[in-house]
């Protein structure tokens, strides 16, 4: 393909962004590529592609280990906007690249980068991978809640760190390749922060971290326990009800996960969670 050809391209799978921004995102996409790459690999791609391309995916260093959330926040940057257009204008250019470069480099390109970037490789790829937004996600949340967006959001994330500390980190991998990129640094920061003994927790642990991480005061309800009577009644009434706002918080973001992501992947989910954790799964996926 010609440069114009490819540049129309981007264009189109973008949405009908301008020439401009298509060019922008062009180069902030093939840059960040040759950041991630093998220096072979991004070679390889760069004899492919037009004379106008192959600056932008020259590089004369071996690959960095950039998972898609630093991939696309670089592209943010050289683009000068936010991550959710970026990861738009990224997924338009691989879809471009995938009409550009012979199948073997397509190969070669899904290949060389983890499993994290399917929403990427998909495109290149000409696969169907239909990837719920992030909007829609904690819009979903929200309407599942009577919440607006912004405390959707600060629940969706809560309980998605701790789902991803309770969960094998193979298994929040293969998640995160199902959900939008946006909703994956929850996933990382639970990741990280796992212990054997997260791995264990029980329901009313994880409702308790999932309480902490959206800033309820589950402690403090503890703590007031033991002045006297009275305040430790007063505070055991406060932690039932907080629970049970926290587990309907935690049922709403189950739900709208088991819709985002495929069956199997649901299922390799809820096998993982024991049984006291089955009052959260949504009705007949449990």
């Amino acid at each position: 393909m010609e440069y114009e050809e490819i540049i129309q391209a981007i264009q189109q799978a973008a949405g009908g962004v301008s020439r401009e921004a298509a060019e922008r995102a062009a180069q902030a996409t093939l840059q960040t590529l040759a950041e991630r790459l093998p220096r072979g690999e991004a070679r390889h791609i760069q004899q492919e592609l037009p004379a106008e391309l192959k600056p932008w995916i020259y590089t004369e260093t071996d690959a960095g280990a950039l998972d898609i959330d630093e991939f696309l926040g670089r592209v943010a940057v050289r683009e000068g906007t936010d991550v959710e257009t970026a990861l738009r204008h990224a997924r338009a250019v691989f879809a471009a690249l995938g009409r550009a470069l012979s199948p073997e480099a397509v190969g070669h390109l899904a290949a060389a980068l983890p499993q994290t970037y399917d929403p990427l490789v998909a495109e290149a790829e000409f696969r169907y991978l239909e990837i719920m937004p992030a909007g829609q996600f904690w819009d979903r949340v929200g309407e599942r809640l009577g919440l607006g967006r912004a405390e959707a959001r600060q629940v969706t994330e809560a309980v998605l760190e701790t789902l991803a500390e309770r969960i094998a980190a193979g298994q929040v991998e293969d998640l995160m390749a199902q959900l939008d990129p946006l909703l994956h640094p929850p996933l990382r920061r639970g990741m990280a922060s796992a212990t054997p003994g997260a791995r264990r927790m029980s329901l009313e642990d994880f409702l308790r971290r999932v309480a902490m991480r959206e800033g309820a005061g589950a402690e403090e309800a503890q703590d007031e326990a033991a002045q006297d009577q009275a305040a430790q009644d007063q505070a055991a009434q406060d932690q039932a009800a907080l629970f049970g706002q926290v587990f309907q918080h935690a049922q709403a973001v189950f739900a709208t996960l088991a819709e985002a992501v495929s069956r199997k992947e649901w299922f390799d989910i809820v096998v993982e969670l024991p049984e006291d954790h089955r009052p959260l799964m949504p009705a007949g996926l449990a």
